[in-house]
């Protein structure tokens, strides 16, 4: 699973820089959880099943991602 640092040492709340700060969160957000998505929809059922979950599962493990 992909990681991004988005933190930084001055207020990314205040203005452009907020508004942008937050659009990478969020895209990196929807790339971590499209990522984790893709990662267990190639296991196959007997894997998803030892690590405890089955195949309905893997869109609520991914939005918790």
């Amino acid at each position: 699973m992909a990681v991004i640092d988005t933190t930084s040492a001055h207020n990314a709340s205040a203005g452009f820089g907020g508004l942008f700060a937050r659009a990478l969160g969020a895209v990196s957000t929807w790339n971590e959880r499209r990522a984790t998505r893709n990662a267990l929809s190639q296991l196959s059922d007997r894997e998803l099943d030892d690590i405890g979950l089955v195949r309905g599962d893997i869109n609520e493990v991914a939005r918790q991602a």
